[in-house]
């Protein structure tokens, strides 16, 4: 690419940074958050809400557990307006949610702010002005001091009709596209607006350092922030906020070191949605974080509803990879890591472990909503005999045996292959019911009646053989083998009866139970498969070997079964 001389850095790296927050490898609690969603995010909407749909999402933030709530900017619009003295004048905030509005540093619209504010028990008033060398030499034309000017003028507005408006108001600063303005001259005339507000420990401020255009790497950001912490006055008495935008990706990277370099809060939206790449998604950091073992202190427990919620008011789409709420972040297709997966729950299962630690899964999906066997274990043509067995025994409770589930496994991989397509669990239970439990064919028992011998069993079985009925007994040393005896005797000593397994299937003794069986004919070295559901696990067992003798006799050992055969 040609053009990249044109591009010079457009931010100010803090000479002689302090590097000690570096020495954090973890954040040990949660900031304090406050969602944008319903400006910043509302703002970069192709349609904006309406207001029932905004109310609708105000009303999911609060459920979510969102104690600061910035709702629009009041004076941008007469819905806007309308939006703020809805909630004010419906009573509709509880009385622990703080709601936020934005106002630039302009007499008018500050004096139409707090029109809109009135009756309000708690509210944050959010000043901004442009500070960055950009803005100051592009778009105002104004020196340093005279940008200060317009900050302290507004800090100033603020103070007054705050005086004249009943209610408790917060109030914040921010210096818009602080990561273009030098780090000295941002601490410089946030000081001064400090200067104006004289924050105490009863009514603190807050200071807002936006990455309102993502210039750097996140290292540098959080060295600024740093610099800013050591540099503010009061700081105790100020809190510092980080909201930060995604143009280089980075929004994460961004918040996570700015909390490490000293910040209190974080403004960001649900998903991400902002002006042009975005904001910084409060779900990836609250869930980051709760991942490390920390209570974020919001609720995402059925992130499916919340999600279902946003693409409807916003006509957003939740893009299928979105950490941690995308439909697909959890599912695993890869045979390998369906494996591990699987071994990972059932090693969770034997030592009852209150770690969470299984392979590939950084969080418990269930722990957000999500269902194992819907949204982990996903099979298409690149999926595993473990993953496909897996999903059988977690949805229907069917534990096949080793090599029968290798078979079934290049079985339904290879039926995904030719249809191109994902198979739901469902379609894979169907296609197990269909060729390996139902499968039909030349030989069929209708009846089987069982005598105990001296020295074993002999069963008296009705059988069929290419439509052909007759009653045949054989001798054996277990019912099975007594069947399988009266097969032989029908169709001659052309297999081995080779491995056999059971279990019950909803493990009570009204349950259902299943069996397994595997043959092997004298003229081959695979293996044959079928299986059998019944109450009686004898039948289970004798359907199960009838089912594996047809596939045999039609040579169906592991694949799709010819049109001519039968299924019921």
């Amino acid at each position: 690419m040609k053009g990249y001389k044109k591009y010079a850095k457009q931010y100010f790296p803090v000479g002689n940074p302090d590097w000690s927050f570096m020495n954090k490898d973890s954040i040990n609690k949660p900031p304090i958050w406050c969602s944008v969603d319903l400006r910043d995010g509302n703002q970069a909407l192709i349609t904006p809400m309406n207001l029932e749909e905004k109310l609708e999402f105000f009303d999911l933030l609060v459920k979510i557990g969102f104690k600061e709530i910035e709702i629009g900017f009041p004076a941008a619009s007469e819905t806007e307006y309308e939006f703020c003295r809805t909630l004010i004048e419906r009573d509709l905030i509880p009385e622990d949610v703080t709601i936020q509005v934005l106002t630039q540093s302009r007499e008018h619209i500050i004096r139409r702010t707090f029109e809109a504010l009135k009756g309000a028990k708690r509210a944050v008033v959010h000043l901004y002005n442009s500070t960055s060398v950009a803005q100051r030499e592009q778009v105002f034309r104004k020196s340093k001091e005279e940008i200060i000017g317009i900050a302290v003028s507004g800090a100033e507005l603020c103070r007054t009709y705050a005086e004249r408006t009943p209610g408790h108001f917060v109030f914040e600063y921010s210096p818009e596209s602080f990561t273009g303005t030098e780090p000295e001259y941002a601490a410089q005339i946030c000081n001064a607006v400090l200067d104006v507000w004289k924050p105490t420990a009863e009514n603190k401020v807050i200071i807002n350092l936006p990455v309102t255009v993502s210039h750097s790497m996140p290292h540098v950001y959080a060295a600024q922030v740093a610099y800013m912490c050591a540099h503010l006055k009061n700081r105790e008495n100020v809190i510092v906020s980080l909201h930060p935008h995604n143009d280089r990706g980075c929004a994460v990277a961004d918040s996570e070191l700015g909390l490490l370099a000293g910040a209190d809060r974080i403004e960001g939206t649900l998903f991400g949605n902002g002006e042009r790449t975005g904001n910084v998604d409060i779900i990836t950091l609250a869930l980051n974080l709760y991942s490390q073992g920390v209570d974020p202190g919001l609720d995402f427990s059925d992130l499916p509803a919340l999600c279902g919620v946003y693409e409807k008011v916003t006509r957003m789409h939740i893009y299928e990879r979105q950490p941690y709420s995308g439909a697909l972040v959890f599912a695993a297709f890869s045979g390998s890591h369906q494996d591990a997966i699987a071994k990972g729950m059932k090693y969770r299962e034997e030592k009852q472990t209150d770690r969470w630690t299984v392979p590939y899964l950084p969080i418990d999906p269930t722990d957000v909503g999500r269902v194992y066997e819907a949204d982990v274990i996903r099979i298409n043509s690149q999926s595993g005999k473990g993953g496909i067995g897996y999903l059988l025994e977690t949805a229907y409770s069917l534990v096949l045996p080793p090599k029968m589930r290798e078979e079934f496994g290049y079985h339904v991989k290879s039926i995904s292959d030719h249809a191109h397509k994902e198979l739901q669990p469902a379609e894979v239970y169907d296609i197990f019911l269909r060729d390996y439990v139902n499968y039909t064919g030349k030989l069929g028992i209708s009846e089987a009646h069982y005598r105990q011998e001296i020295g074993g069993i002999t069963a008296t079985v009705r059988l069929s053989l290419d439509g052909v009925e007759q009653t045949v007994s054989a001798a054996g040393n277990g019912r099975l083998d007594a069947v399988s005896n009266a097969i032989k005797s029908v169709i001659g000593p052309v297999y081995t009866l080779d491995n056999y397994a059971e279990h019950a299937i909803e493990g009570h003794s009204s349950s259902r139970a299943a069996a397994y069986v595997s043959v092997r004919s004298g003229k081959e070295e695979k293996g044959y498969y079928g299986a059998g559901i019944d109450s009686d696990i004898i039948v289970a067992s004798v359907k199960a070997l009838v089912c594996a003798v047809n596939r045999m006799l039609a040579g169906q050992g592991g694949g799709v079964p010819s049109e001519g055969d039968k299924h019921r």
